[in-house]
């Protein structure tokens, strides 16, 4: 698979961010701790069916301090919606403890100690530095490692080599908001079973031999976003 250069590299985020210039999480929180709920929860679960249950508990813990207060069998009867939701019931009131005791109740904006957190691991600390800290971390799930390898954009065998490969190429402007447009691009566009490559605006850049659309229609979609007026009508 030949690599992307620098200004396909460009081009790919580009037409990307043009695609959502206002990318965000479809998670639901209401601050950073909510947040770090939230995507501990998310873990083997979709945002959809973690939305679904968070609004509940949140209205009744929105701290460390009344999360833990509540206790693991009162969150477990919370979020039992959720795909193994005692342990991360657990998780949820161990990590509010030790962010009450060594913290002050307040979320570190510091990976590795995220990752001291229980049932925090590099995925979920990476999505919090980026989305309440704004740092320019990605966030490797399931999305984005196929993206990554299907387009050839950042091809590994591991969601740390994908990460690291996506680290190296992305260019500097794109990189704080780049997971939002990977993931949402994977969830909505680039699925795993029937990518929707017809509505993909990187169509004629990405690497995927099995495309779901004639290479005449990719031609005329590369033609399309070369010139001032494609852009404009992409944007409608």
């Amino acid at each position: 698979m030949r690599k992307f250069s620098k200004r396909e590299v460009a081009e790919f985020y580009r037409r990307l961010a043009e695609s959502r210039p206002i990318p965000r999480t479809e998670l639901e929180y209401i601050n950073p701790f909510t947040l770090l709920v939230a995507v501990v929860l998310s873990a083997q679960a979709t945002d959809v069916g973690v939305n679904k249950a968070t609004p509940a508990l949140f209205a009744l813990a929105d701290t460390p301090a009344k999360m833990a207060a509540l206790g693991e069998e009162r969150v477990a009867g919370l979020i039992r919606t959720i795909g193994l939701y005692r342990t991360k019931a657990k998780n949820v009131i161990g990590l509010s403890r030790i962010l009450v005791d060594k913290y002050g109740g307040e979320v570190p904006a510091d990976r590795d100690l995220l990752q001291e957190l229980p049932g925090v691991g590099r995925k979920t600390a990476n999505v919090v530095m980026n989305v309440a800290f704004e740092h320019p971390t990605i966030a490797v799930d399931t999305h984005i490692f196929r993206v990554g390898n299907r387009t050839g954009l950042a091809p590994g065998k591991t969601p740390a080599a994908v990460e690291a490969g996506l680290e190296a190429v992305t260019p500097a402007e794109y990189k704080l908001n780049a997971h939002h447009w990977l993931i949402l691009h994977g969830r909505h566009v680039c699925m795993a079973r029937k990518p929707d490559c017809p509505n993909c605006v990187v169509a004629e850049l990405c690497r995927y031999p099995a495309k779901t659309i004639p290479d005449a229609l990719v031609a005329a979609k590369a033609e399309a976003a070369s010139t001032p007026r494609g852009r404009s009508a992409a944007r409608r």
